[in-house]
């Protein structure tokens, strides 16, 4: 899937990390575009985010997802528009369970503008189509079938998360930049400090990443988090700048 902010760049860093703790079960409380999980590939993981379609999308995959023919993909405006009212119809008619809200939301994330996924205040998807010349798409998901059997995916406040004393968390917040509304709910800076004070009180392995801004890094540095600087890409954006951001890496009880 596209994700913005998606931090398969950094799987080798955490590699780095995670190798010593294998044995443990992965929690990511924010697990976005899953680029980490399927980068680091535990054994077990609890995996949970706010958006409820992408968790929707992955217990599917975990069943072995078949896009039915009658569902159409193609990079087409017209059709886009089209499936798009149909996936809102589905969240309106609380559908948002089902196979075909599944294989929708895939389609929308990967022809809609820059792979981003927005939602309006009533819970709708509104991002507009993309621009891509050409696109792949993939209808039968049956190989995730295996890989997923022991990662359970769970949808709701970080806080909710129940951790349990062999897990390492892996928490990949949305950044702390304007544009944070990846689902209904926005995540802004009380939120940022509610996730930072949660983290700090874990008694296991804990690693953080999130753009280094001042107050980001004062914040994690002041609760006793080892900081260390990553320059990373910047995939997606809006106005076509590709300048890398600088990100921190926060790690406690490692």
């Amino acid at each position: 899937m596209k994700w913005a902010g998606g931090k398969r760049w950094l799987v080798s860093h955490l590699i780095e990390i995670w190798t010593a703790h294998t044995h443990r079960r992965l929690v990511e409380p924010f697990c976005g575009g899953l680029a980490v999980t399927i980068g680091l590939q535990p054994v077990r993981a609890l995996l949970n985010d706010i958006n409820p379609h992408a968790t929707n999308f992955y217990r599917w995959l975990k069943r072995g997802l078949q896009v039915k023919g009658d569902i159409e993909f193609a990079n087409n405006p017209h059709l886009f528009y089209a499936q798009r009212t149909r996936f809102n119809e589905l969240i309106a008619s609380g559908s948002a369970s089902s196979a075909e809200a599944a294989a929708l939301f895939y389609y929308l994330n990967r022809t809609c503008y820059n792979g981003l996924c927005r939602f309006n205040a009533s819970g709708l998807f509104n991002v507009p189509f993309g621009r891509y010349k050409r696109i792949n798409y993939e209808r039968d998901f049956t190989a995730y079938k295996g890989p997923f059997k022991h990662w359970e995916f769970t949808s709701g406040d970080f806080e909710k998360v129940t951790i349990d004393a062999d897990d390492f968390i892996y928490a990949d917040p949305p950044y702390d930049v304007e544009f944070t509304k990846y689902a209904k709910e926005d995540f802004g800076w009380t939120d940022q400090v509610r996730l930072a004070d949660w983290l700090a009180k874990q008694r296991v392995p804990v690693v953080l990443s999130n753009q280094a801004t001042d107050r980001i890094v004062k914040l994690y540095r002041e609760l006793g988090f080892k900081l260390k600087f990553l320059k990373a890409p910047r995939l997606i954006s809006c106005t076509g700048d590709r300048t890398p951001a600088v990100e921190v890496l926060a790690t406690k009880n490692l």
